[in-house]
């Protein structure tokens, strides 16, 4: 253990935080998100929902403010139904960390499950509710 770090984050979890550069992506995936079959380095979080996982995250994880696509949702498949609440959870914990309002970019779903596979890494949550996944794109300190 160390000061400041919160628990939730797994020693797996921070070393792969400390080892993504510029660019790299991680995906925070809920408890349906086919994790194993799309990363190519998995970290579990098993007994975590994906807003703890994501606050705790956020914390040391700057986003990159030159991709417009900084923080990306699964977009829903069908179009009539409503937006999930979750998805206001993301944006709030990102604007606070980022100090400034953070846009969520909805991509189709087979779009998504090809954007984690190049991920650097998914974190396997067990989180129940659906959509609740999201891409990060890591910027500079």
């Amino acid at each position: 253990m160390l000061k400041g770090i919160p628990p939730v984050i797994s020693p797996d979890l921070m070393y792969a935080l400390m080892n993504m550069g510029h660019g790299d992506e991680i995906v925070i995936a809920d408890g349906n998100f086919p994790a194993d079959t799309n990363a190519q380095r998995l970290i579990r979080a098993d007994g975590l929902d994906v807003c703890t996982v994501l606050k705790a995250v956020a914390q040391f994880f700057p986003l990159d403010t030159f991709a417009e696509d900084n923080a990306v949702i699964m977009e829903v498949v069908d179009p009539s139904a409503p937006k999930p609440e979750i998805w206001k959870e993301f944006k709030e914990i990102l604007s606070i960390s980022e100090n400034k309002e953070v846009k969520l970019t909805p991509i189709e779903r087979f779009s998504f499950y090809d954007r984690a596979k190049k991920a650097y890494c998914v974190v396997a949550t067990s989180e129940k509710r659906i959509y609740a996944n999201i891409i990060l794109k890591k910027g500079v300190v």
